[in-house]
């Protein structure tokens, strides 16, 4: 095997289409923008933009699609020897409209079935699996077989070997079984998080780091206060607890009794999204070097604010001078 990674990610993969007009609907919408898209992938993009050998775990299909995206991880210094092709599914296209500053309708096309849903077990790399200092999976890997499958077979051969990250990543449209392009639909949400829940507490008890916002963390948990919610995931299983509050800030709870409470990077919102990825790739790096709670948070906070300045995700990963130039008001 090679040298251990910094960073593998497990999970979304797909082509964002972000229109290149704002504020107004896909309708009227003339001319689009085509990035890397998938949290997972954006995770590993955002740590490789700061210095961090990084791998992505997907799959896409075997067509022009597929192809661009291999040669985005590549282009972007992620490895991408572990996103292989699906015969007969097309590749992920997710829409989305932007009407700043907090609101960015996503439209997922994702079936028959998303080929990342179509991860098996028998396919893991088990040795790379354990041996990477960083390992991160999803929410959504959990929706579906035979990703799901992959998804707990992945985190048992780690055994939590090392900080192994869970990022609650709550899509409720992905496990209502509705088919089509979809902005809210699915199960209702009551009922999606019902039957996402025991399959988010058997993840949690592989993790050691859990990520999300109260939406997400309330899936895992059923609870709402933020505080609440993260001493839930900590009885759960995970050492260190982080819950995205938006204009509220960050809090972090750590099972030894530490706590950051950070509050929000002001910026001027182009585009919301991919700021949580730019956020997570920034959680990996404090991590690996080591850092306390609060000035990981801040850091993580400014390299969520960068990129939801800019307009794309992956492409608008910040690197390691823009993220302290930002954080010195430069």
């Amino acid at each position: 095997m090679t040298e251990p990674y910094d960073l593998i990610t497990m999970g979304r993969i797909g082509v964002d289409l972000y229109p290149l007009q704002t504020g107004v609907s896909l309708a009227q919408v003339e001319t689009f923008g085509k990035f890397l898209g998938g949290s997972a992938a954006n995770v590993a993009v955002a740590a490789a933009r700061l210095g961090r050998r990084s791998a992505v775990i997907s799959r896409t299909g075997r067509d022009p699609f597929g192809d661009y995206l291999h040669q985005a991880l590549r282009e972007f210094g992620v490895d991408d020897r572990w996103v292989t092709p699906v015969d007969d599914l097309p590749t992920p296209v997710t829409f989305c409209e932007i009407f700043p500053p907090d609101d960015f309708p996503l439209y997922f096309y994702r079936r028959p079935k998303a080929p990342d849903l179509v991860i098996h077990p028998e396919e893991l790399d088990r040795e790379a699996i354990a041996a990477a200092r960083i390992f991160w999976i999803t929410g959504t890997g959990l929706c579906e077989e035979p990703s799901r499958g992959a998804t707990l077979a992945a985190l048992e051969a780690r055994a939590k070997a090392g900080p192994t990250v869970f990022d609650l990543d709550w899509r409720p449209m992905f496990w209502g079984g509705e088919g089509g392009a979809s902005k809210d639909g699915g199960a209702s949400g009551a009922a999606a998080r019902a039957t996402a829940r025991p399959y988010y507490e058997a993840a949690l008890r592989y993790a050691t780091v859990a990520v999300g916002n109260v939406d997400e963390a309330e899936v895992a948990t059923g609870l709402r206060d933020p505080k609440a919610c993260a001493q839930a995931l900590l009885e759960r299983g995970v050492e260190l607890a982080v819950i995205k509050q938006g204009p509220k800030g960050v809090l972090a709870v750590h099972r030894d009794g530490r706590v950051a409470e950070v509050p929000p990077t002001p910026v001027e919102v182009v585009n919301g999204l991919g700021a949580g990825d730019a956020f997570g790739g920034a959680l990996c790096h404090g991590l690996l070097a080591g850092w306390e709670l609060e000035p990981m948070m801040r850091y993580a906070n400014a390299a969520g604010a960068l990129v939801a300045a800019r307009l794309a995700c992956s492409s608008a990963m910040p690197t390691v001078d823009e993220v302290e130039g930002f954080l010195a008001g430069r």
